[in-house]
This record gives structure tokens, C-alpha cells and sequence, in this order.
């Protein structure tokens, strides 16, 4: 096959596609009353409430080759303080000299507190669907359960976490893949949505906030509960990208960028998705 054949095709695939997803969008726009009534209907019990249970006794638990509770790890507010403390990350943190999310912190204390393997932990962060939410996963579950109610406010002091924010800022707007495509090119726009599927405007206060408030989530197609940091794994998934290393500094920049983007909303998760 030429290869004007191949680039004919994979532009009349990129086409179809987009045609599709424009479809469900004008679709969506004139049922925003049903979609919000399924919505609540998701939100009456959420089975993150169990993961946040496992979290909790993992946070106590004594473990690992040295035999402590993760209970010394300070995220930020502290030594051992969860209240407020997800809202506040990603941030820069001197002993690991680095800017960390949640996720990669818990990894570098499990191993600096608890004796456990970084790469151990991180091997599989994320649980299969229907199976048991990993350590990792009921950790941020309930330590993000701690900061409900409390405002978001990643800090932008240190010139590592301006950094961050910037480079998070580049990626998410960064085209490439066989669509060119990018993370604005799904989130750059207000009242948007594939299907069932709102599509948070990322680039604006309101609409980062709206989207990060309520990560981590329980997933119910999934039947798991999902974090920020599988969140940006799928999303580059689904741009047809490489697969996004957990706790790289790719990852944490756009995390970073996102929640110094939301910073003034208010923490309500774990929250509860489609």
C-alpha cells in the first residue's frame, strides 16, 4: 500500500472520529436535564465509602521490612497530617527534593518509613476492573476523603513548583499522536460533552475545579476506584500517546497545572463517575 493510501486513511479515520464525537456532543447539549438526573442518581451511595475504609487501616497498619505505620509520613501540612493535606498537592517536598503528587509521595514514604520497594509499590498502582482497589489506590481514597469540604490550594512558591506548573502547561496543550491531538483539544472549551460525558473547560478556574474537586472517583463502568494519576494514564490512552509513567514528571506537572488551575474550589471527593 502507498503511502498516500496509509495517510489518506488515517485521515478519513481521524475525520470519522471527530464527526462522531461532534455528533454526541450537539446530542448531549439539548439533554443536560436528564444527564444531571443521572447524575444524582450515581451520587446516592458511592462504594468509594469501602476503599476509604481499607485506606484508613492501611494508613495505621505496621508494615513492611521495618514494621511501621505509614502514620510519620508528612504530606505536606506536617508529620502524619491528613486533614487538608490532598488539597494542598501536588507540591514541592525538600527530602525527596522534587515536586510530588499524593500518589508518588505515598510511594517514597511506603519505602523511606515502611522499608518497602518504590518500584515495588509502583508496579501496580492501578487495580483491575472489579477487583480489589490496590494499597496506593484505598490510600489516596481516604486521605483525599480527609480534605472534603477544605479549599484547593497547590502552592506555587517554590521555583520547582513554578516549573512544574509551567512544563504541566506546555503537556497539556502539547499535539501529537496519529489525531494530533491533545489535552486541550477535549478540554479548552465550555459546555462540551461526548455522550454522558461532561468535558471540564480545563483552562479556566472554574472548570479545573469543577473536574479536580471530585478525583479521586469510584468509576461504576469500571467497577473500581480510579485516581488522578490513572487519569492521565487513560487520557494518554486515549490521544493514541505512549503510556504515561506513573509518578514521571510528566505526570506530576499536569497534575500540577490542573490543581494550581482549580486552586479556590472546594474538595469533595472521592467522587463517583459513570
Amino acid at each position: 500500500m502507498s503511502a498516500s493510501a496509509v495517510s489518506s486513511r488515517s485521515w478519513f479515520r481521524a475525520a470519522l472520529f471527530c464527526v462522531s464525537c461532534c455528533a454526541s456532543v450537539a446530542f448531549a447539549a439539548g439533554d443536560d436535564e436528564m444527564f444531571s438526573q443521572y447524575r444524582e442518581m450515581l451520587g446516592e451511595g458511592n462504594p468509594a465509602e469501602l476503599v476509604e475504609m481499607q485506606g484508613e487501616e492501611l494508613w495505621s497498619a505496621a508494615r513492611g521490612p521495618k514494621n511501621k505505620p505509614l502514620s510519620a509520613c508528612d504530606l505536606g501540612l506536617g508529620a502524619g497530617v491528613v486533614a487538608g493535606a490532598y488539597a494542598s498537592l501536588p507540591r514541592y517536598f525538600k527530602d525527596a527534593g522534587r515536586v510530588m503528587d499524593l500518589e508518588t509521595r505515598l510511594a517514597w514514604c511506603m519505602n523511606d518509613i515502611q522499608g518497602l520497594s518504590e518500584s515495588a509499590v509502583t508496579a501496580r498502582p492501578f487495580s483491575v476492573q472489579g477487583q480489589t482497589a490496590t494499597d496506593l489506590e484505598a490510600l489516596t481514597a481516604w486521605i483525599a476523603g480527609q480534605s472534603r469540604g477544605k479549599v484547593i490550594s497547590v502552592p506555587q512558591k517554590h521555583a520547582k513548583e513554578q516549573a512544574a506548573f509551567a512544563e504541566g502547561k506546555r503537556l497539556f496543550n502539547y499535539r501529537a499522536g496519529p489525531y494530533d491531538f491533545s489535552c486541550a483539544g477535549c478540554h479548552s472549551q465550555s459546555s462540551k460533552r461526548i455522550r454522558l460525558t461532561v468535558l471540564p473547560n480545563l483552562t479556566t478556574q472554574e472548570g479545573a475545579a469543577n473536574a479536580y474537586r471530585s478525583w479521586p472517583a469510584y468509576r461504576v463502568s469500571q467497577g473500581a476506584l480510579r485516581t488522578m494519576q490513572w487519569r492521565m494514564v487513560d487520557c494518554a490512552r486515549q490521544q493514541r500517546l505512549p503510556e504515561l509513567i506513573f509518578g514521571s514528571p510528566a505526570a506530576v506537572s499536569l497534575l500540577t497545572y490542573l490543581g494550581a488551575t482549580a486552586n479556590g474550589g472546594i474538595m469533595d471527593a472521592p467522587g463517583i463517575k459513570r
